[in-house]
């Protein structure tokens, strides 16, 4: 079992960076692909971005390429999400997810078998 805590979320104006934490409980997590999921008011669950559990493979849809970077340190057993430029479009609850079998670019959350609590992120205009 693994468990997920999310921290680094909160409130920003448009244009500023935040950078979300994702640490891990169990020493297992290094062989896990692990990624961000948002959801927002209203909308789809989004995947945001995925890392595979080398660090080497990486995924971001679309609306973040170029402004959000996924990153992983095994020996600390988190994963960060570093958000630049940001819209108030990004504004969503972000949520940790890691699983050992799934390829690091799935994008349909019932793929993934470990979730984090969420943490919010506004981005006020």
């Amino acid at each position: 079992q693994v468990q997920l805590v999310e921290s680094g979320g909160g409130l920003v104006q448009a244009g500023d960076s935040l950078r979300l934490s994702c640490a891990a409980s169990s020493r297992t997590f290094t062989r896990y692909a692990m990624g961000w999921f948002r959801q927002a008011p209203g909308r789809e669950r989004e995947f945001v971005a995925g890392i595979s559990w080398t660090g080497i493979l990486i995924y971001y849809v679309d609306s973040v390429k170029g402004r959000f970077t996924i990153s992983r340190d095994n020996a600390k057993s988190t994963v960060y999400l570093q958000m630049n430029s940001l819209k108030p479009e990004d504004t969503a609850v972000y949520s940790c997810v890691a699983d050992p079998t799934t390829d690091y670019d799935d994008q349909n959350p019932r793929k993934w078998s470990f979730w984090g609590q969420g943490t919010q992120v506004t981005v006020s205009s």
